[in-house]
């Protein structure tokens, strides 16, 4: 037997690797692959069921202040339509997200000073009043007092991704903010009492498969009620712009299934960013783990402006388009729609031992 199905056997076992060692799951090919694949899929089941949860995302503005090198709506892109929803039109996409069968909303924007506290409150409030949606905001770096704004209003979940535990990495690609700030805010998350989730772009410029097996560790240290990664992919109109693919693009869903044999309980979606790598990758993804889908319900005038990274799919279609489609590939999977809000179940996981 091989170190690698050692490695797998004992953290199939419970225990967990070091990073070297997961390095080594990362390289795995054939029949070991397959297994890999296949135990992250059965732990899904154990601790998930066949559901999928879909939470439906609003892009609510491209506008953003930061300079993030990766990022397609960096403020120094000069090539971007930038835009803000107005609050009637955010109300009632979300609206539409409940109809389409969706238990969750999420709001997702540029760092935008505009939309601040206060603003946001008001979002927040009227949605949760209209709609009784769980609501996830990812608008950023935060202050404690900001978020304690966001909790109070009616937020229950937000999404912030460290991205890289490389801090020369971070520091680089990260002109704006330092690594221990994005680190504080998901502590003052969780100690808000916030569902947190969190996660990195596998396979960043310079980065080794140690390194990545470290961002692996990292959010499993965390302790995170949602998990989300996706593939970095180069955007023309960035200084990574052209930047290669891994060249083993298994790597991708194999970090995806060692996050699940990590984090049984954690809620892990499928990014579209790997329906952007190949055209059935949030399929594959959901083979090897994961449980949630976040279909795009931007409307449709906003979508193409919204380009985070290049290929992004679904651009030319509507909300209503995608929570069909969506429905479609769960079917496909032999899988069901998730219902309700489909909260954290890692934080009864935890008070249960």
């Amino acid at each position: 037997m091989t170190a690698a199905y050692e490695t797998l056997n004992r953290l199939l076992a419970g225990e967990t690797p070091s990073a070297a060692e997961l390095a080594g799951l990362l390289k795995a090919q054939g029949k070991l692959r397959e297994r890999l694949y296949a135990a992250a899929d059965q732990v899904r089941s154990d601790k998930h069921g066949a559901a999928i949860h879909l939470r439906g995302i609003i892009e609510f503005s491209n506008v953003c202040k930061n300079n993030c090198w990766y990022c397609g709506i960096r403020c120094d892109n000069p090539n971007v339509t930038r835009y803000r929803m107005s609050f009637d039109e955010i109300a009632e996409t979300a609206a539409n997200a409940r109809k389409w069968g969706c238990g969750t909303v999420v709001l997702q924007s540029g760092d935008d000073p505009f939309f601040n506290a206060e603003t946001l409150s008001k979002i927040l409030r009227r949605i949760k009043t209209e709609t009784g949606l769980a609501i996830t905001l990812s608008v950023g770096v935060r202050t404690r007092k900001e978020l304690e704004i966001f909790k109070a209003a009616g937020c229950d979940r937000y999404l912030l991704r460290f991205e890289t535990t490389s801090n020369a990495l971070f520091t680089a690609m990260h002109p704006d903010e330092s690594f221990e700030s994005r680190t504080q805010c998901l502590q003052d998350l969780r100690t808000l009492d916030y569902q947190v989730g969190s996660g990195f772009m596998i396979g960043l410029p310079g980065t080794t498969l140690e390194m990545i097996a470290n961002d692996i560790l990292f959010a499993t240290r965390l302790g995170l009620d949602m998990i989300g990664c996706g593939p970095f992919l180069a955007h023309p109109d960035t200084p990574f712009a052209g930047k290669p693919l891994l060249e083993d693009r298994s790597v991708y869903y194999k970090a995806i299934a060692l996050l699940r044999l990590l984090n049984p309980y954690a809620h892990m979606p499928a990014t579209t960013a790997f329906d952007a790598l190949e055209p059935e990758g949030r399929n594959l993804v959901l083979r090897c783990g994961a449980n949630v889908f976040m279909p795009n319900i931007t409307p449709g005038k906003y979508r193409s402006m919204y380009q985070l990274y290049p290929n992004k799919p679904c651009v030319d279609e509507d909300g209503a388009a995608c929570a069909i489609c969506v429905r479609g590939r769960i079917a496909g999977l032999q899988r069901e729609v998730g219902t309700g809000p489909g909260h954290s179940i890692r934080k009864t996981a935890d008070a249960s031992k």
